[in-house]
């Protein structure tokens, strides 16, 4: 019994949490407010009671704003509801063959530069609502401040982000300030069947997109979390399939996509949930206020959801991790400034894969370095003798001068077929010309 007290507990807490991130990445994606807790409320009553991890907690993320705002933005948002639903069953067919350990295979720098890029989009994206009057500016101060304090005090059990903007909110209304303020509409209106009608190229490759980010993330977020508890460990290709099933149902309702989100699944660990009770219990929250309450949403300024988003882009861009991964390694600290870069200048698509390209690279030089040392017998070669490093191989046999030559392979790792083929090359040439070769370790 006392387990489920414990859930019971935490369910709220996570409520409390994901209410106000759920309406604000909704505004932010150019979405009306209720279509952000529809998806909150999917996240955790369908994905929360199927298998796959036990802890975290899924719903809109500030992750895929930006993705979705510019989805909207070209295709509009009746076609939503389509790229969505395909996502979710690409989602669900990749985890059915099992691919979702695969979206862990990925460079730690490209996943820190992409959450740093759409950090900063974010950022940027949301200033506009903050500098628009002095009073928007001043609310949107002091949601912050009072998020980053309430942390450090007895009572931060109770989320910061529900603490600022309830007190700030309540300010605007008592000082009826001239600020713009969210609206909603009604879910039988909002809430709609995809309009198959509007499939074409553009809106599959949008759907393709999102099913990848969206697993990616979520997978991410399933490896963070199980640092977090000693819990049952995430079984990958069912959540991929659980996220798959939640962004399907999404897609149905004409909702905002999903992604297990690490910022309410930290809340949901920290409160001291024990089972998957807690999140599915957050989500029968969120649908009681959507039904009951939706009007409380059009007292809060839009000001102060541009706070709490700039708060949670500036989280996202880690700049403790940035600087971390910058001295340790500069090659992976470049990869990680240009993906970032990248989906700032471009879009979060070209950003990524050519981060991903570039830390390709990065790998493929790092494992085919080659020590070639050049002995008084001949040449010595050491490590993995790969066609990248095979114009230093062919200098340093040009400048072998000996009658002979004893060539030295037995600290070679590796040796592709490029570098294979110029040292049988240059034995052949070496012996043609009356030299004597002695191969070693070959």
């Amino acid at each position: 019994m006392k387990r489920y007290w414990a859930d019971l507990g935490a369910s709220v807490v996570v409520f409390l949490v994901a209410l106000p991130l759920c309406v604000g990445v909704a505004v932010a994606s150019g979405v009306p407010a209720e279509l952000g807790i529809v998806t909150g409320v999917v996240g955790g009553i369908v994905v929360g009671l199927l298998p796959g991890s036990t802890m975290q907690v899924s719903g809109p993320a500030a992750g895929l704003t930006v993705l979705v705002a510019d989805a909207v933005g070209k295709h509009g948002i009746e076609a939503l509801g389509v790229i969505v639903l395909g996502a979710g069953l690409l989602q669900v067919l990749l985890g059915l063959t099992r691919c979702g350990r695969w979206f862990r295979a990925i460079s730690p720098s490209v996943v820190q530069g992409m959450l740093a890029g759409i950090g900063l989009v974010l950022v940027f994206g949301q200033l506009k609502h903050l500098v628009v009057a002095p009073v928007a500016l001043a609310l949107g101060l002091l949601t912050v401040v009072i998020m980053l304090l309430w942390q450090r005090t007895p009572l931060r059990v109770v989320p910061g982000v529900l603490v600022g903007v309830v007190v700030c909110t309540a300010l605007a209304a008592v000082f009826a300030s001239p600020v713009d303020r969210i609206s909603v509409g009604t879910l039988s209106t909002d809430v709609h069947l995809p309009d198959f009608s509007l499939l074409d190229t553009g809106v599959v490759g949008t759907a393709i997109v999102f099913a990848l980010v969206a697993s990616a993330e979520s997978m991410f977020s399933a490896a963070a979390v199980d640092r977090m508890h000693d819990g049952p460990r995430t079984r990958y290709n069912r959540e991929l399939v659980a996220q798959g099933v939640g962004n399907t149902i999404c897609g149905l309702l004409g909702a905002l996509p999903m992604t297990a989100v690490i910022v309410r699944s930290a809340a949901n660990v920290s409160a001291g949930a024990r089972t998957r009770a807690s999140r599915v219990l957050h989500g029968v929250w969120l649908l009681l206020f959507v039904v009951l309450l939706p009007g409380l949403l059009t007292l809060i300024p839009v000001a102060v959801l541009a706070a709490v988003l700039v708060h949670a882009g500036w989280k996202l861009l880690g700049l403790r991790e940035v600087a971390r991964l910058w001295r340790t390694d500069k090659a992976e600290g470049f990869v990680l400034v240009l993906t970032a870069g990248l989906i700032v200048a471009t879009d979060l698509l070209t950003g990524t894969v050519v981060g991903l390209l570039a830390a390709v690279i990065k790998t493929a030089w790092d494992v085919s370095r080659l020590s070639v040392v050049e002995t008084p017998e001949g040449v010595a070669l050491k490590g993995n003798a790969t066609f990248l490093r095979l114009p230093r191989l062919l200098d340093a046999l040009d400048r072998v001068d000996r009658e002979h030559v004893r060539m030295d392979l037995s600290g070679v790792r590796h040796l592709d077929q490029a570098c294979g083929q110029a040292i049988d090359q240059w034995v052949d040439e070496s012996r043609r010309a009356g030299r004597t070769v002695e191969l070693v370790g070959r």
